[in-house]
């Protein structure tokens, strides 16, 4: 059954472990929505973090199938940053394509994305979980067939009024936030490393906050 799912592109199969010992790779998928008019939203702060990771190893991101990828190195780990073009809502469509295609093990994907349960300037690593009412997460468990992957949850806060939540993730980050933004991203850079690095528990014990 695994075999004919994984023939008809439906679910994720995990691989069998990788035989190279010596380099590591591991598939960052940034949760966002693509165009201009969404670059500077909260809910792309996915987006944001893969390419503070990118600019940061001189990389640069090209198209791929389902959206745009750039490949950069930590050591002897090999980083797939990944941000889908499907728009928020089917987010699950590309991660799950690549995992297959690049034979990752489930423990090897991290998704960064937005979080209003969590105030600005705080970071939230997790193994699994639920996906709290996000669509992307949720379009992400339903393609993967698990909620068991890791995700970096970027705290967004939550001050809008009752039913202004659309217009909340969809707007810029204030002035005041914007200036504390770099060094957000920079954390949320270093934790993506550690995850890769050190592993999940190393990774949430040193930048969940």
């Amino acid at each position: 059954m695994n075999l004919l799912k994984r023939l008809l592109g439906l679910g994720y199969t995990n691989p069998r472990p990788d035989k190279d010992a010596d380099m590591r790779r591991f598939l960052i998928v940034g949760l966002g929505n693509p165009g201009a008019e969404y670059a500077d939203t909260r809910h792309n702060a996915g987006f944001m973090t893969v390419d503070r990771l990118a600019a940061g190893a001189g990389v640069s991101f090209s198209s791929c199938r389902y959206g745009d990828q750039a490949l950069m190195r930590v050591k002897n780990c090999e980083l797939i940053l990944l941000k889908p073009s499907t728009f928020m809502n089917l987010s699950g469509s590309a991660v799950r394509y690549w995992m297959n295609h690049e034979k990752l093990p489930l423990e090897n994907l991290l998704v960064v994305v937005d979080d209003l349960a969590i105030p600005f300037g705080s970071l939230r690593l997790r193994t699994r979980g639920s996906d709290a009412g996000h669509n992307g997460l949720k379009n992400i468990a339903a393609e993967l067939g698990t909620r068991n992957y890791a995700r970096l949850r970027f705290g967004v806060g939550n001050d809008f009024a009752r039913g202004a939540q659309i217009d909340f993730v969809l707007g810029a980050f204030p002035p005041e936030e914007r200036k504390q933004l770099p060094e957000v991203l920079d954390r949320a850079c270093e934790c993506v490393k550690a995850f890769c690095l050190s592993g999940p528990e190393f990774a949430m014990t040193r930048f969940n906050r």
